[in-house]
């Protein structure tokens, strides 16, 4: 919803390899500090690309949903998760289940899905002792650093995303599409233009080819969005690579990319794709109580390997409906 009160100027402090970092005085009334500002906080985001809140100090689930809710235009329900989550709330989730010790590198949140959010919302509620970054990459800084043929093969290909859901790795397809039910999740497949197989075993095996590269709905920079490095085989531990290919073969992994022709993406490109993520990367450690607001098309996010409890809770707003190649038909 709209503010009542105009649009203040905030002073947000840019420093190189930092994220815009805005501080502002304690408050005892965060969702109501977050509707006066909701406005000017949108325009730093549409500047800069992202921007962290210090010294709101949230404290609690309650407390940032309501923030979350001031901030965007609806909260999305996320479907197609790649790994399971907890839901405090509707809209309001835990980060990730991910392991501490293995980073979620660089992408763009739900881009292998045709409805993603444009905005992203984060609230630190438990900072970790050490590393836990939710860092973030400028999408057009990155496609202008890739190699031009690279760039427009994905143009012209898009990518694909296979999945083999298990109930050991990952989310399972039930969690991933809300349902257990066979029939509703064929007939969101169906409605979401995705390629899908059920197994002997009971899994389900699904691919879906998206566009690599977006143009940005405000400014209409062309913006590298995808998840092509991050879900991978290739950007994996190689430990446990080398174990799910042993478990599941070769073509069992939970997830992987391709070119949207179907062609492997190798080692060596998705190598470079964190190269040059790593290269246009900024990052504010997390305090507790912090916000940060992230443009989901212009900046790629990750998460870094981390010690220590670490609570960081996420909101998806402003859905925005993908458009680009049309996917593969047949199997992958």
């Amino acid at each position: 919803m709209s503010s009542p009160f105009p649009a203040p100027l905030l002073d947000v402090e840019l420093r190189p390899g930092r994220t815009p970092l805005l501080r502002v005085d304690p408050t005892g009334d965060a969702p109501g500090w977050a509707d006066r500002h909701r406005d000017a906080l949108r325009a730093v985001v549409a500047e800069h690309g992202a921007v962290l809140v210090r010294g709101l100090g949230l404290r609690d689930a309650g407390q940032t949903a309501a923030v979350f809710q001031r901030l965007g235009t609806g909260l999305m329900t996320e479907k197609e998760a790649f790994a399971p989550r907890q839901t405090y709330s509707d809209g309001v989730y835990s980060s990730a289940k991910w392991p501490a010790n293995q980073p979620m590198c660089m992408h763009h949140e739900l881009s292998y899905a045709l409805d993603f959010p444009a905005l992203m919302l984060f609230a630190c509620l438990t900072a970790p002792t050490a590393g836990g970054a939710t860092a973030v990459a400028d999408s057009t800084a990155v496609i202008r650093a890739l190699p031009a043929d690279l760039v427009r093969r994905f143009e012209h290909e898009g990518w694909m995303l296979v999945r083999n859901y298990t109930e050991e790795i990952g989310a399972s397809y039930a969690e991933a599409f809300g349902t257990a039910d066979r029939g509703a999740i064929e007939a969101y497949c169906r409605a979401n233009a995705i390629g899908f197989e059920w197994q002997p075993d009971g899994g389900l095996r699904t691919w879906q080819r998206r566009g690599a590269v977006v143009r940005h709905a405000v400014t209409g920079q062309p913006c590298w969005f995808n998840q092509i490095a991050f879900l991978n085989e290739w950007t994996m531990d190689p430990e446990v690579r080398e174990y799910l290919v042993d478990l599941y073969g070769p073509d069992g992994l939970p997830f992987t990319t391709r070119f949207g022709g179907g062609a492997p993406v190798g080692e060596d490109i998705v190598g470079l794709l964190n190269q040059v993520y790593d290269a246009n990367t900024v990052r504010e450690p997390w305090q507790a109580g912090d916000l940060m607001l992230v443009d989901n098309v212009r900046m790629a996010h990750n998460r870094e390997a981390f010690e220590g409890p670490r609570e960081v809770l996420v909101g998806m707003t402003d859905a925005v409906r993908l458009t680009g190649p049309a996917p593969e038909q047949g199997g992958a």
